[in-house]
């Protein structure tokens, strides 16, 4: 869709959600055919935020799988993780 300039505008959380490298060449590629890269979230994050959002993002999925998104069950556990990893 870049290379055809269908897209003006890409937003991304990070940059590391767009690729695991060589953002910079990427984000230079897209402006060749017009396209902006904003990065919502620019700062760096370390090794254990990645991988925390990460799980925390995996267990509400499979969570809202199991008990559907309006099951207080579904919040229980989603706040239940988020509170087991914020102790460390």
């Amino acid at each position: 869709m870049v290379a055809e300039r269908r897209i003006g505008r890409m937003v991304i959380t990070y940059p590391d959600r767009l690729t695991r490298f060589g953002f910079s060449t990427l984000r230079r590629l897209f402006q060749v055919f017009g396209t902006e890269i904003e990065v919502i979230n620019d700062r760096e994050r370390t090794p254990k935020e990645e991988l925390v959002e990460d799980l925390i993002a995996i267990v509400a999925h499979f969570a809202g799988k199991l008990y559907g998104r309006r099951s207080h069950k579904y919040r229980r556990l989603v706040q239940g993780v988020r509170e087991l990893v914020s102790e460390e």
